[in-house]
């Protein structure tokens, strides 16, 4: 399967805010509107395919994980079950990391140091078990609360921020959405790669 990967990291329109919330409910991926609404304006990248179609989508926000006391990109990534098996899942997160890294090397002061991965989908985490994985250049950190792997990746360059103060599981920075991963509602896991 042929697809678009098309960047709108910052640039969410209305019309696509409206288009991935419909995405998600007919996916039965995010059922409550507010959450899908938030999610939205999170969207790094998306995929659509020959028919012009939406069929996946890759949004990010920054957090700070206590361990880590640095900001990174919180990476989700949900494709379409006619997307799901098509071998698109890693060029997909690394134009969506690429978009990121640009972003953040194009500020005075970077937003974020990298991507932070909770990897929920089994078979992505049975195929991924070395602790630093070049293909995607992650590496493992360990469990998150629900038991997942937690993977990061850095930015080419990136250098250590003074550490953020610790504030519970998971927080926001710059006036971020909080997000804990132990909350994560699982809604439909498969094909997803969850940071």
């Amino acid at each position: 399967m042929k697809i678009e990967i098309v960047p709108v990291w910052k640039q969410v329109t209305p019309e696509l805010a409206q288009e991935l919330m419909a995405f998600w409910r007919d996916n039965k991926a995010i059922g409550d509107d507010a959450a899908a609404a938030a999610r939205a304006l999170q969207a790094v990248c998306i995929a659509r395919d020959e028919a012009g179609t939406l069929c996946g989508v890759g949004t990010a926000v920054v957090k700070v994980l206590p361990r880590l006391r640095q900001p990174m990109h919180y990476y989700r990534q949900y494709f379409a079950k006619s997307l799901r098996g098509h071998h698109q899942e890693l060029p997909f997160y690394l134009r969506a990391k690429q978009v990121l890294q640009d972003y953040n090397a194009a500020r005075e002061r970077p937003e974020s140091l990298g991507i932070l991965l909770e990897v929920e989908n089994g078979k992505i985490a049975a195929a991924y078990r070395r602790a630093h994985e070049p293909s995607f250049d992650a590496t493992f950190i360990g469990y998150s609360p629900r038991g997942l792997q937690l993977r990061v990746s850095y930015f080419d360059g990136a250098e250590l921020l003074p550490p953020a103060p610790v504030r519970g599981p998971a927080v926001a920075v710059r006036g971020a959405q909080q997000h804990d991963p132990s909350r994560i509602q699982p809604a439909s896991r498969r094909g997803n790669v969850r940071s």
